[in-house]
């Protein structure tokens, strides 16, 4: 290898390093920046599916977690704007088209059919949330980023275990409730003595 030969490959090298290295933040900022996005959209639809699950919904546990839904995610929504607004993040304020056809197709359900439709799209919708809400806990190389998504992680998994519990129930499978003690019978034998 020539002297100049040498001296390009290792500048080029180091640009390459340099290069690399300085892409890993503003791509690390980039994906908590998406996460946080998704996250303010999601929550958005939360709040407004909530709403329509106490005006539609037939079902006391429908409604209650709708009202929960309300409570909740509104709360995060506070906690997720405080953050976006730290970060300089814009997160959106309404609902995106994707969740607004869902509003609006639950809109036209009432009852038992409300109620059912509901509760899939709430279960399939908070298993995705617990694991994009997990692997942002674990992975993300901001710490705000990732302590929000781990703060709010263990409330999302509380979402899920309700959602599955109503929807299996609202299915007509009853959660299997403890077997009743069966009363003993003692029988005396005659003694043989």
């Amino acid at each position: 290898m020539t002297r100049v030969f040498r001296l390009v490959l290792g500048g080029a090298l180091i640009v390459l390093a340099t290069t690399s290295m300085a892409a890993e933040p503003e791509h690390a900022a980039t994906d908590a920046n998406a996460f946080l996005v998704q996250a303010a959209s999601g929550g958005i639809a939360e709040v407004e599916l909530g709403r329509l699950a106490q005006q539609r919904g037939s079902s006391p546990d429908v409604k209650g977690f709708g009202e929960r839904m309300i409570r909740d995610h509104t709360q995060a929504n506070r906690e997720l704007d405080a953050l976006a607004t730290k970060k300089g993040v814009a997160v959106p304020e309404k609902l995106d088209r994707e969740h607004a056809a869902l509003r609006d197709r639950l809109s036209k359900l009432s009852g038992g059919d409300f109620d059912r439709a509901y509760m899939k799209e709430m279960t399939a919708d908070h298993e995705q949330d617990v694991a994009e809400f997990r692997r942002v806990s674990e992975g993300a190389k901001d710490p705000d980023v990732r302590a929000f998504a781990a703060h709010t992680l263990p409330t999302l998994i509380s979402h899920l275990d309700e959602a599955k519990r109503i929807e299996s129930t609202l299915n007509g499978h009853a959660e299997a409730a403890p077997a009743a003690p069966t009363a003993l019978r003692i029988e005396t034998l005659p003694d043989d003595r």
